[in-house]
């Protein structure tokens, strides 16, 4: 048994040990005997959103793929099963919520959740640890407007774990000075240039190309491709030359985290070198590098920072280093030229981890007819 059925197996093991508690708590209710039918019904209903509720809190969630960010490693229309013990489970922050709806109301649009009872940071014993690569649902962390529990659910590859120092050389990326391996599927933006005329319409639909814009020249062409589509458009005879596109090293993205570019003079294919936190770390401060680590300090973990002539003060007292109070993770999507991700708004705090990506259950094409609507090929598959 590989490590993806035994993570799935010892899920499903829980599930099924809550959903025997509660049936044997049902059938041997004393006052089962005088119940009325509707009383019977009411008691099935209550049952079935307490055991869903659990399940979906503390076992596994389904998740649906929204955008293409991590293309082709998961699908727009990707159905997965999000496992909550792997990393442990988080206790809900924010336990005054409707079930089965996340942060806003289906039809009416209004809020979900009351804001009366906020619970501090918990989380249940998991067996193991988010590593390298992993794929990774968590809260996106730059809705502070919403508890941390109730904001978006994003997906995507955590690239570094706390203590790792990143960089990102010509789109490669290093892990404390290792090469780290890469996705199978991982994709970037490259230019196409045929001998003039256009690609064959068969052509993008036989190689799964989904993105990509037509450019104003004879037979160009901007294309989001795989390793494998980089090499099939090579074997055309009407194709002349697949070449990445890479942003040149000192071209300096203003859209990048930390949004210093004085100090920071980085874009999304040289990133780095850059820390990621970890918890009882302690670094040194200064202005130079204090725009890296701010909204930690102040949003994350609820201090307040000042710089003053030339001095950083953290919570009115001068210092020229902090000590971290939690874990944080640096996360990437495969869809390295089309993702928006840690290169983008930083770090992701340990209590914004929802869980780990185990398996797809469905598949549904967007643009795909009714008799072709389902990707059979994908259903069951591992999320590696």
């Amino acid at each position: 048994m590989n490590s993806i059925q035994s993570n799935v197996f010892k899920v499903f093991k829980l599930i099924f040990l809550t959903l025997i508690t509660f049936g044997l708590y049902l059938v041997f209710k004393k006052d089962k005997q005088h119940k009325t039918k509707t009383r019977e019904w009411i008691d099935a209903i209550i049952f079935a959103v307490i055991a869903a509720t659990l399940i979906r809190g503390f076992l596994i969630e389904a998740y649906t793929i929204p955008t293409s960010s991590m293309e082709k490693s998961l699908l727009v229309g990707d159905f997965l099963f999000v496992s909550k013990v792997n990393y442990g489970a988080r206790v809900p922050m924010t336990p005054l919520a409707f079930p089965f709806a996340h942060h806003t109301m289906p039809l009416i649009g209004t809020q979900a959740y009351l804001e009366w009872l906020n619970l501090p940071y918990w989380r249940l014993p998991g067996f193991e640890d988010i590593e390298n690569n992993d794929v990774v649902v968590f809260n996106y962390p730059m809705e502070d407007f919403r508890p941390v529990d109730k904001r978006e659910n994003y997906i995507k590859r955590c690239i570094g774990i706390p203590g790792d120092t990143i960089i990102i050389d010509d789109r490669t990326v290093y892990i404390n000075g290792k090469l780290l391996e890469t996705p199978e599927d991982m994709q970037f933006n490259y230019y196409v240039q045929t001998t003039g005329q256009g690609l064959n319409p068969k052509v993008f639909e036989k190689y799964d190309i989904t993105e990509g814009d037509r450019l104003p020249a004879p037979g160009a062409y901007r294309l989001t491709l795989t390793g494998e589509n980089v090499n099939n458009l090579k074997e055309f005879k009407s194709v002349n030359k697949v070449d990445v596109i890479t942003r040149p090293k000192d071209f300096h993205a203003d859209d990048l985290y930390p949004h210093d570019q004085d100090n920071f003079k980085w874009n999304i294919d040289y990133f780095g070198p850059v820390v990621v936190p970890k918890k009882d770390m302690t670094i040194s401060i200064s202005p130079s590098n204090v725009e890296l680590y701010s909204r930690i300090i102040t949003i994350y973990e609820g201090n307040e920072i000042e710089v003053k002539e030339g001095n950083i003060y953290i919570n009115g007292a001068e210092t020229t280093e902090y000590t971290f109070a939690m874990d944080y993770y640096f996360m990437m999507g495969d869809n390295r030229h089309n993702s928006l991700d840690s290169r983008f708004w930083g770090f992701v705090p340990e209590d914004h981890i929802v869980g780990k990506a185990l398996f797809i259950w469905l598949s549904l094409d967007p643009n795909g007819t009714f008799f072709d609507k389902i990707r059979w090929s994908r259903l069951f598959n591992g999320i590696s």
